[in-house]
């Protein structure tokens, strides 16, 4: 009798501090936090984005969110190298934002680092999950670098598969397009 309601008083236990929790990752609690910061980068002030997340890593070193937008819009400024710092302390702080990945394959590509660059968007493709398209595209032009053409191909098809026109517009241009000979 006394093992059954002290069972039943440890899920009572058990169930209520489940819904008293705070299930939010850090990284999910700084998205919160730095909305106005993030909407300035989707809409593409990228001097005012940088300016507001230079700030907030100032204020908040150790959040990998701040970290991972100051390197987007390094990125998107063209400063690489600035880029790769950011995107790496961001991984350093969370290893699990596949954005990161994939902006810093996108850094690496730029630079001309095209075995760097296949590593990052091969880890971008899979923190994605099978859901974003640019990270196939990406990885494809990454294999086109490093000579891996039916590889790239493949990427290419899948991106297609998940709705990406620009990889369509690749797969129609050589070294994917095959001659067609034609009998005399």
């Amino acid at each position: 009798m006394e093992v059954a309601l002290l069972s039943l008083l440890f899920v009572l236990y058990l169930t209520i501090r489940y819904y008293l929790m705070d299930h939010d990752t850090p990284s999910e609690k700084d998205q919160k936090r730095f909305i106005k910061g993030i909407d300035l980068v989707a809409r593409r002030q990228l001097d005012q984005a940088y300016l507001y997340f230079d700030d907030a890593v100032r204020q908040h070193p150790m959040s990998a969110v701040a970290y991972a937008y100051r390197g987007k819009c390094q990125l998107a400024q063209k400063n690489f190298y600035s880029a790769l710092y950011d995107l790496t302390q961001a991984l350093s702080r969370d290893n699990t934002l596949a954005d990161c990945y994939l902006d810093r394959g996108i850094a690496f590509y730029q630079i001309a680092e095209y075995q760097n660059a296949f590593r990052e968007f091969d880890k971008a493709v899979w923190y994605f999950r099978d859901e974003q398209p640019d990270a196939y595209r990406w990885r494809a032009l990454a294999r086109i670098q490093v000579r891996q053409l039916p590889q790239a191909e493949s990427d290419l098809r899948r991106a297609v598969s998940l709705g990406d026109e620009n990889s369509f517009h690749l797969l129609l241009q050589p070294p994917f397009t095959r001659p067609v000979y034609q009998d005399k």
